[in-house]
This record gives C-alpha cells, sequence and structure tokens, in this order.
C-alpha cells in the first residue's frame, strides 16, 4: 500500500513549548534553520532567551507555565497576530518528573508532573487545533515518552501523564481524519536534557535517595542527543508518521511490550546491564 502524501510543512511558523532547552531547543534551532517562523515558550526565561538568541529567522518568545489555559489561549493569539506565515507546526513538548513511589508520594508533586505534562498538552492543542482546521493542514506533535508504553517503578505519575499524552494524541489523530491535520505522538527514549536534573526527587527505583547519583545514572542511558531526536522527529514529520519513536532504546521498548506485554519489566531488567554498556 502506498504512504499518503502529506504537504512539506516547512516554511509554516512553528509553535514549541518546553523551548528553553533540550529538544525543544533543537527542534526550534532546526525548524528555523529550515525556513520556519519559531514561537517559543518555556516557564525558564533565562533558557529560553538563550535558545531565541540562536534562532536563524523570526522568532517569538514569550515566558508561559503551560499549566495556565487561558495564557496558553492568549499566546496563541499573539502567535497568529505576529505569524509572518501560517501555523503550521504545533509541538507540545514541555515536560516534567517527579521520582517517588506510589504509596508515599506528594499529591502536589503527582500534580505538578500530571498538570505539566498532560494538561499542558490539552491546552496547547486547544489553543492550536481550530486555527489549523481553518487552515486544513498542519500537525499537532505532542511529546509522549517510551514510559508511555511500559510503565516502571517510582515514576507512577511521569507514566501515567505520559500514557494519557498518547491515548489523547490517538483519540485526536482519528478525530482528525479527512480534514488534513495530523496528530502525531512521539515517544523519546533517553535523551541527554535537565529532565531529571530539574525533577524532584525522593527516591530511585533501587531505593536511593541521592539525587546525585540519580542524574548520574541517566546520564549513562541517556545517549540519545537533543539534535538527533529533534532531526528524526522532523524526518518523521516529513515522511508522514503517525507515531514517532526516537532512539534505539525507544524501538527496543516498543517491541518488548508487543511482544511481552505483561512480562516486560522481567525481561527488561534482566537485559538492563547490557544496556549500560
Amino acid at each position: 500500500m502506498a504512504r499518503r502524501r502529506h504537504p512539506n510543512l516547512d516554511g509554516r511558523t512553528a509553535v514549541i513549548t518546553g523551548a528553553g532547552s533540550g529538544i525543544g531547543r533543537a527542534l526550534a534551532q532546526r525548524l528555523g534553520a529550515h525556513g520556519s517562523p519559531v514561537a517559543i515558550c518555556d516557564w525558564d526565561e533565562d533558557g529560553l532567551a538563550e535558545t531565541a538568541a540562536t534562532i536563524i529567522g523570526p522568532v517569538l518568545s514569550q515566558k508561559l507555565d503551560v499549566r495556565d489555559r487561558q495564557g496558553q489561549m492568549a499566546f496563541a493569539a499573539q502567535v497568529r497576530e505576529w505569524a509572518p506565515a501560517p501555523i503550521g507546526l504545533v509541538f507540545n513538548n514541555a515536560g516534567v518528573t517527579v521520582a517517588q513511589t506510589a504509596a508515599a508520594a506528594s499529591p502536589e508533586d503527582d500534580e505538578w508532573v500530571i498538570d505539566v505534562n498532560f494538561w499542558g498538552v490539552v491546552h496547547g492543542t486547544r489553543a492550536y487545533l481550530p486555527i489549523l482546521i481553518e487552515e486544513g493542514t498542519g500537525a499537532i506533535v505532542n511529546t509522549s515518552s517510551v514510559f508511555g508504553l511500559i510503565g516502571y517503578p517510582t515514576q507512577s505519575a511521569y507514566c501515567a501523564s505520559k500514557f494519557a499524552v498518547r491515548g489523547y494524541t490517538e483519540s485526536l489523530r482519528h478525530e482528525l481524519r479527512g480534514s488534513g491535520v495530523r496528530a502525531i505522538a512521539v515517544h523519546p527514549g533517553g535523551i541527554a536534557t535537565k529532565i531529571v536534573e530539574n525533577a524532584r526527587f525522593h527516591v530511585d527505583d533501587q531505593g536511593g535517595t541521592d539525587k546525585d547519583a540519580f542524574v548520574k545514572d541517566f546520564a549513562a542511558l541517556a545517549r540519545t542527543s537533543p539534535e538527533r531526536a529533534a532531526e528524526t522527529i522532523h524526518a518523521g514529520i516529513q515522511r508522514g508518521s503517525d507515531r514517532i519513536l526516537i532512539g534505539p532504546d525507544a524501538a527496543f521498548i516498543s517491541l518488548l511490550t508487543r511482544v511481552a506485554p505483561v512480562h516486560y519489566f522481567d525481561v527488561f531488567k534482566r537485559l538492563e546491564p547490557i544496556l549500560r554498556r
């Protein structure tokens, strides 16, 4: 069966949340270099300014907490007024995490993670989707995770939020059939970003309470650069992918969930020493 053809969205305005560092920054830099005006936002004003200074071409930068629904709607109106080209790409990318057991979880930390990771995506989608539908083309690109494919100890809130992003995006994709607008779920594996460094930390999956060790352990597994992640996402959008896996670990975990849908964690723990080499 021939793959569906999709319009090239390079050159259309791209909106990117969580653009103060990591994948968001790399996406803004890459899309700017490919001719897209970029509208970027993040709660980290200093990081956002650093990103904006590296962008080739038109850029609109705004400090924004994605949990703020009205703030997202106001930014969308600002972007629409500013945009030198029609809005074509919306990346709901901002994300945070907490490491804690479900039994001893801080409700405030769970709410923080779910509000940023899930409701931030919902608010961003609602802010821009009517614009894209009116234009009859474009893509909503929502960042889930490999932890939107598997559950993992001490990551119950993060996994819940990323499974929710996956389900929301896949449901949206089916609603948009025939509209010309696409809904794409992105599932990064270990990416060398600041998400763990900025995490709220209580305990890791081994029972450890040393955050520095937690950060170092993640760094050893995070072998994909943000730039490589942005390249993979960009290429996936161009070829019409509905689900984009980033990194060999993401591809492996996706396969593992199909081979061992209930016992994947047992297999993963047996293979973990090899994955850490």
